[in-house]
């Protein structure tokens, strides 16, 4: 298993875009914002134990060494723009020939 070794924070900016800070270690997290648990319901068994901060979603896996928390804010405009992508049409090809049966 690959460690987590970033810590990410995506919050809105005041014109609407995403910021992205990260950090080498959870620390600088931590000195900044109130910590109200710790994760012990992740699927991604190492995130588990990690801190749950007030005012913003997560821990959640981005890729395979990042955290991710993100602001309210951020969470439900994503959320909101994925639930509304549609999904790739699949299209059937037609069969060019059909089988001839083989006689003996």
């Amino acid at each position: 298993m690959a460690k987590k070794d970033t810590f990410r924070i995506v919050t809105c900016g005041s014109d609407g875009s995403l910021l992205i800070r990260d950090y080498p270690s959870i620390d600088p997290i931590l000195n900044a914002n109130l910590q109200i648990g710790s994760d012990d319901c992740s699927t991604d068994l190492e995130l588990r134990g990690l801190p749950v901060f007030r005012g913003l979603i997560g821990p959640m896996p981005e890729g395979k060494n990042i955290v991710r928390y993100e602001s309210p804010e951020v969470f439900e405009t994503l959320t909101k723009e994925w639930g509304v992508a549609k999904p790739r049409r699949r299209t059937r090809r037609a069969k060019t020939e059909a089988a001839e049966p083989i006689s003996t």
